[in-house]
């Protein structure tokens, strides 16, 4: 794979600390939820930057293949749920829920480009087979014959 950016970020602290990119860009302070046993500071925490890390980059995956199917996606919205728990094997694992929002498609239409933008997305390919992601569209989950097709068919490639 060619390396077209890296971004740096520096912690110190862990999820008490403080955080930020090497740049200046991102500054945030980092506090533990009071659900993780934490004193649910005003901070932010590491599933919060997550969630908005991988929304942003599943829209944006999202967008682009609407737009080579001429669709319009304009006025949608990604909510990303990242959730996390003990495995039950010693560590902790997340779960991620992506719910697509868009008002100008038919139900069919989102699906199709739900399922193609998680092929597309990088954070989809980051987490396939680590992480359990859940598609929705409306909050509906994608029906699970439509994932197994899309899975069958990356299987294939």
């Amino acid at each position: 794979m060619k390396t077209l950016y890296t971004a740096e970020a520096i912690v110190d602290g862990g999820r008490s600390g403080h955080g930020g990119t090497s740049d200046g860009r991102l500054e945030v302070d980092l506090s533990v939820p009071k659900e993780m046993g934490g004193d649910g500071g005003s901070g932010t925490n590491p599933e919060q930057l997550f969630a908005v890390g991988y929304a942003a980059c599943f829209q944006s995956a999202l967008l682009s293949v609407a737009r080579g199917q001429t669709l319009d996606a304009s006025d949608s919205t990604i909510v990303a749920r990242v959730g996390i728990g003990p495995t039950g094997h010693g560590g902790f694992g997340l779960t991620v829920a992506l719910d697509l929002h868009a008002p100008h498609l038919a139900r069919a239409e989102a699906e199709d480009l739900m399922l193609r933008a998680h092929e597309r997305c990088p954070y989809s390919n980051a987490t396939r087979g680590n992480v359990d992601v859940v598609l929705r569209v409306d909050g509906a989950n994608l029906e699970p014959r439509l994932i197994e097709v899309s899975n069958a068919a990356n299987d294939a490639r």
